[in-house]
C-alpha cells in the first residue's frame, strides 16, 4: 500500500489498497457497514485488537484506510483518522485529548465554528481558551498557564490570510510540553507540512482543496501515533467517521492534488497582482506577494502561496455588498477550494454578528473580501473582478 520512497505525485497516485481477486486497476468502493469473521477465535482476536482488521465501518473501512494512508505519507505523519467533516475532525481531536480544567492557547484568527467551540461549548466542560494576536507572536508565552495543554493555530488564517511562524510555535510547544495542533486546510499537504516544524497533529477540512470540486464533505487528523490512538478510541465510540463513499472520492481527488494546487496558486498570484494595482482596492494580502507582512515566513514554510486572496475594497461594508451584487462569473458561496472561483464578503455575511471591534481584532475590516481562486481561465476571473470593482 505504501510507496514512501517515491515522490509526492507518485505517492498520491500509486498508494492504493491491494488488488482483489478481480485485479482492478482503480480501487473499488467498499460500501459495507460491517465485516464478517472466519470463526469465534477470529472474532475474539479482532475485538481485542490482537489482529488488525476491519470490523465495522465506524471504526475502519478499506476506503478510509487508503485515504488516511495517503495523507499520512504526504504530511510525514505516523497515523491518522478520517472524519465526516472538517469540524468533526477539529471537535473530536480536542475532545479526545482534553479534560475538564484544561486550557487552550490559540491564535485569535480562527474559523468561526472553531471559535464557537472554544467560547460556547468547551466552557461547559470547564475547558478554557486564551487568544493571542497573530501579529504579536512574541506575546504567545504570556498566555500559557500551568493547566495549558494545547497550542493551536491556523496558517494561513481564514479569512484574512495571515501567516504565523510554525517553527516558532514548535519551539514554544516543546519548551512548555504542549500539544501543537495546526489546521493546515488552506495550505494542503502539498504546500506545507507542519510536522516538519514541530507540530504534533495536523487537521484538514478535506471538503476544501483536497476534494477540490465542491462535491463531498470530509475531515482528517494525522500526526503522532499515541495521540491518534486517543482520537481513534474517542471517535470509534462517538461516531464521527467518514463514509466509505466520501473516502473513495477524496482518495481519488488526492491523485490530482499537486497539479490542481499548482494551477490554483498560479491563478491566485495573478489575481493578487491585478488587485494590488486596482485603484478601488485599499490593500491585498496573499502569502507570496512581497507586500504581505509575513512574506518571508511564508516563503520559508510554504511551497506556494495557496489559492486564497484577501483584499480590502475602498468604501467599507456597502462597497463590499455592491461588489458581490455585481459579480457575474464567480460564485457567491461560503465554501472555498473549489474548481470554481468563489467570493465572500465576511463583514456582511459570515462575520456580520461580530462587533466592529471584534472583527478588527482578527483582521476582518468592513471592506475585506475573500477570493478562493479557481481553475478557470484566469483572465476571465480577473475581468469579472474588474467589472465588479468598477
Amino acid at each position: 500500500m505504501s510507496n514512501s520512497e517515491f515522490g509526492f505525485e507518485t505517492q498520491a497516485i500509486r498508494t492504493q489498497l491491494e488488488r482483489s481477486q478481480y485485479l482492478e486497476h482503480s480501487v473499488p468502493l467498499y460500501l459495507t457497514s460491517s465485516f464478517v469473521f472466519e470463526d469465534a477465535e477470529d472474532m475474539r482476536a479482532s475485538f481485542t485488537e490482537e489482529k488488525e482488521r476491519n470490523i465495522y465501518s465506524r471504526f475502519t473501512n478499506p476506503n478510509t484506510s487508503e485515504f488516511v494512508e495517503k495523507i499520512c505519507q504526504m504530511e510525514g505523519a505516523e497515523a491518522g483518522y478520517a472524519f465526516a467533516t472538517g469540524m468533526a475532525a477539529v471537535y473530536s481531536t480536542f475532545a479526545a485529548l482534553l479534560e475538564s480544567g484544561d486550557h487552550i492557547v490559540s491564535v485569535g484568527s480562527v474559523f468561526g465554528s472553531t471559535h464557537t467551540l472554544f467560547t460556547k461549548y468547551f466552557p461547559k466542560w470547564n475547558i478554557t481558551t486564551s487568544y493571542f494576536d497573530i501579529n504579536k507572536p512574541e506575546t504567545i508565552e504570556d498566555f500559557i498557564q500551568p493547566n495549558t495543554k494545547i497550542l493551536f493555530a491556523e496558517s494561513p488564517t481564514n479569512p484574512a490570510v495571515d501567516i504565523i511562524d510554525l517553527e516558532l510555535l514548535g519551539q514554544i510547544a516543546k519548551k512548555h510540553n504542549l500539544i501543537l495542533i495546526i489546521d493546515n486546510c488552506f495550505a494542503t499537504p502539498y504546500i506545507q507540512n507542519p510536522i516538519q516544524f514541530g507540530a504534533d497533529l495536523v487537521v484538514h477540512s478535506a471538503t476544501k482543496l483536497i476534494d477540490g470540486q465542491g462535491r463531498v464533505l470530509g475531515g482528517i487528523t494525522v500526526g503522532r501515533a499515541d495521540l491518534i490512538r486517543e482520537i481513534y478510541l474517542f471517535s470509534r465510540n462517538t461516531g464521527p467517521a467518514l463514509s466509505p463513499f466520501n473516502a473513495w472520492v477524496l482518495s481519488k481527488s488526492l491523485e490530482t492534488l499537486p497539479i490542481r494546487v499548482e494551477k490554483h496558486c498560479e491563478n491566485a498570484l495573478k489575481v493578487a497582482e491585478f488587485l494590488e494595482n486596482h485603484p478601488n482596492v485599499k490593500q491585498v494580502k496573499y502569502p507570496f506577494l512581497k507586500s504581505h507582512p509575513q512574506y518571508e515566513i511564508a516563503k520559508k514554510q510554504m511551497r506556494l502561496g495557496g489559492n486564497i486572496v484577501a483584499f480590502e475594497i475602498k468604501g467599507g461594508i456597502e462597497a463590499g455588498r455592491k461588489f458581490l451584487d455585481r459579480i457575474q462569473l464567480c460564485s457567491l458561496s461560503a465554501n472555498l477550494g473549489d474548481t470554481r472561483t468563489i467570493v465572500t464578503h465576511p463583514a456582511s455575511t459570515t462575520h456580520s454578528k461580530l462587533t466592529e471591534d471584534e472583527r478588527l481584532a482578527v483582521s476582518i475590516t468592513d471592506g475585506l473580501v475573500r477570493v478562493s481562486v479557481g481553475l478557470e481561465t484566469v483572465q476571465d476571473v480577473i475581468n469579472d473582478l474588474q467589472q465588479a470593482l468598477s
